[in-house]
């Protein structure tokens, strides 16, 4: 049997596509015949998205929502549904980094971290997750991080939404998978964004992660798509639950 990694006629819903890697995954996605409902927090957001996406010969569209707010982010979810009557991949991207010593962090900012980065996700598979459950088919793909594994500094909201991120994907997974509907996640290394953009800056951390890298380079958020084409298309199938590790080989050393 011939591996497919086709996503001819799927449509995939990716949130925080308007730069980065959540753009880089809406390219690599439409790359591989998706069409793409690109999702941002700002109206217009994803208009460059979509244009990148369009000039490839493929069908994208835009929505925005604020993943803060649980009623919005619900209502997101229904949207995209309705565009094409189905949503058949699902990549929670979107999320927020707030900096602080943890004997300083707002309280007020942990609470918006968490619901960007896990509460948003919960909501979007739950609501996406149930028409998947319906049609026997889906697939739903999270962003972790390297800090789903460790802890990071002075970022202790992010971590936790990190980690339980890396929950969330193995508890929907240990359920939905019975309904063909497989829920893995990506956790990309030290990839070249505006939410590392202050360790890049950084000379000493830089060059601290960088020693740890086998690679020998940040990575881009390029280096992500290959990871995305082959956990949303049917090559996966017997893949469930996994955390895939995109950081040049940080987690080996």
């Amino acid at each position: 049997m011939a591996l497919n990694f086709q996503l001819n006629g799927k449509t995939a819903l990716v949130t925080g596509a308007s730069r980065g890697i959540g753009q880089a995954l809406a390219l690599g996605l439409a790359q591989s015949g998706a069409t793409v409902v690109c999702a941002s927090s700002r109206a217009s957001g994803c208009d460059d998205t979509v244009e990148k996406i369009k000039a490839l010969g493929k069908d994208a569209y835009a929505l925005s929502a604020d993943l803060s707010d649980a009623a919005a982010t619900e209502s997101l979810a229904k949207e995209a549904l309705a565009i094409t009557g189905c949503i058949d991949i699902l990549v929670n991207n979107g999320g927020t980094i707030y900096r602080a010593p943890a004997t300083e962090f707002p309280l007020e900012q942990w609470k918006n971290v968490m619901q960007v980065n896990i509460d948003s996700a919960f909501i979007l598979s739950q609501v996406i997750g149930k028409s998947m459950i319906a049609r026997k088919c889906g697939k739903i793909i999270n962003i972790a991080s390297m800090l789903s594994y460790s802890g990071g500094i002075t970022v202790p909201a992010y971590t936790a939404s990190k980690h339980a991120i890396a929950g969330l994907t193995k508890a929907l997974a240990n359920e939905w998978g019975q309904h063909n509907v497989q829920v893995n996640a990506i956790a990309p290394g030290y990839i070249r964004t505006d939410n590392t953009q202050a360790l890049q800056d950084d000379n000493e951390r830089s060059s601290e992660i960088l020693k740890r890298i086998p690679a020998n380079r940040w990575g881009e958020a390029e280096d992500l798509q290959g990871a995305a084409v082959f956990l949303a298309s049917d090559a996966s199938a017997y893949v469930n639950g996994h955390i895939l590790a995109v950081d040049g080989g940080f987690l080996a050393r």
